[in-house]
């Protein structure tokens, strides 16, 4: 009965520590983003994380006879990386990201974490209207 009880117990441990860690461990994706970097800060209570959006190109609508920007929040784990960005801020950025199920705290907020920055383009040099 022991036995049992233990194969049991292994088998539900096995079990749960396989869907935590496809939920939060396994990337589900990865890509490429462009569009005009909002901000970067450093923020939290605990794990202080770098979280960040970008406005990417184009509209989406998210209702009938609505328009809106399309947002892209994130996280960033790497603190070079949030600097380079940081001091972006404004400019055209193309990132890339990988992307997770869920977000773990120490990781960010966002299950969307940004792992290197592609290209920046100042928007003054391209041609758009700066105020």
């Amino acid at each position: 009965m022991k036995r049992v009880l233990a194969i049991i117990v292994f088998v539900v441990v096995l079990v749960v520590g396989v869907l935590i860690g496809t939920r939060y461990f396994y990337v589900v994706g990865e890509g490429m983003k462009a569009g005009t970097l909002n901000y970067v800060v450093k923020k939290g209570y605990v794990f202080k994380t770098y979280e960040g959006e970008m406005i990417l190109d184009g509209f989406q609508s998210k209702g009938p006879n609505t328009m809106q920007s399309n947002e892209f929040l994130f996280s960033i784990t790497d603190t070079a990386l949030a600097m380079k960005l940081m001091l972006s801020a404004g400019n055209h950025v193309l990132v890339r990201y990988k992307e997770y199920n869920g977000a773990v705290t120490w990781r960010g907020y966002s299950k969307f974490i940004v792992d290197s920055l592609v290209s920046i383009s100042n928007p003054a040099s391209s041609g758009f209207p700066v105020k």
